[in-house]
């Protein structure tokens, strides 16, 4: 799929390419890099939370491949950074399937890179808002690549902080979930601003500056996205002490300040 087919929007930062930026990928415009170099003027700090929670993500996965979850709806995907989902999965459990969800142009010119599936198992991808809830489950691919009557694994990996409250992200989440049949997972991560809320009020007037929404938010927000799901131990955590024994640890270990995430992973 060639770029020139699709409306970058190139004048504007995207937070996936943003986030791009921040992993040391080559995905981005001038539009992202000045948003991440003020982003990293306000806080320095602003590369850790992406690793961290890329780690987290793969931390994830694997743990709910282990459970036997073999289906995967991972909105808000990114521009693909191997390991993505897919690998993790289904080099566990090859027969693993999983529908990428994103609504940058730039994501849908990568989306091959996404459906490089392990022949035993499928990926596939829906171009398509967080918010446009009736989109993602109204969408044939999701119905052709998952069987909703089975359990599913939804990520929603610092995908939040970029729906503010005035679209209720919390009811966005319920409508999500109650689409997923009784075992089921959830596996969310999200920007907090508990430990340096002046810096990230900072970064998210940058990005509201540019049109594009930002809100971090307070653990108990943020462990309101849980309501009603059995939380997985260790519960709502900063995540690198989301059950770091699943992955390699960052060293030297980054502080609570410095990731400034919050993640965990609820079974319905």
């Amino acid at each position: 799929m060639a770029e020139n087919q699709v409306d970058l929007h190139t004048d504007r930062p995207h937070p996936a390419r943003v986030y791009d930026y921040l992993l040391g990928g080559k995905d981005n415009f001038a539009a992202d890099r000045e948003a991440a170099h003020r982003g990293l003027q306000a806080n320095p700090d602003s590369r850790i939370p992406p690793r961290e929670n890329r780690l987290f993500l793969r931390r994830a996965v694997r743990f709910l491949t282990e459970q036997g979850i073999d289906q995967f709806l991972d909105i808000g995907t990114g521009i693909p950074s191997a390991p993505n989902v897919h690998h993790v999965a289904q080099g566990i459990n090859p027969r693993a399937r999983v529908v990428y969800v994103d609504n940058d142009p730039i994501v849908l010119t990568h989306a091959r890179a996404l459906l490089t599936s392990h022949p035993d198992g499928r990926t596939d991808y829906i171009d398509a808002d967080l918010r446009d809830v009736d989109s993602i489950l109204g969408s044939s691919v999701l119905r052709d690549t998952l069987d909703l009557n089975r359990p599913v694994g939804l990520l929603l990996i610092a995908i939040l902080h970029f729906v503010g409250d005035d679209h209720d992200p919390w009811a966005i989440v319920e409508r999500l979930l109650a689409a997923l049949p009784s075992g089921s997972y959830l596996a969310l991560s999200h920007l907090t601003g508990d430990f340096r809320p002046e810096a990230w009020e900072q970064i998210a007037e940058v990005y509201r500056r540019q049109g594009v929404t930002m809100q971090v938010r307070p653990k108990a927000e943020i462990g309101r996205f849980f309501t009603g799901l059995d939380l997985v131990e260790p519960g709502l955590q900063v995540v690198p002490a989301w059950r770091p024994d699943l992955g390699e640890p960052t060293d030297p270990a980054p502080s609570d300040a410095q990731v400034s995430v919050y993640g965990a992973v609820a079974r319905k």
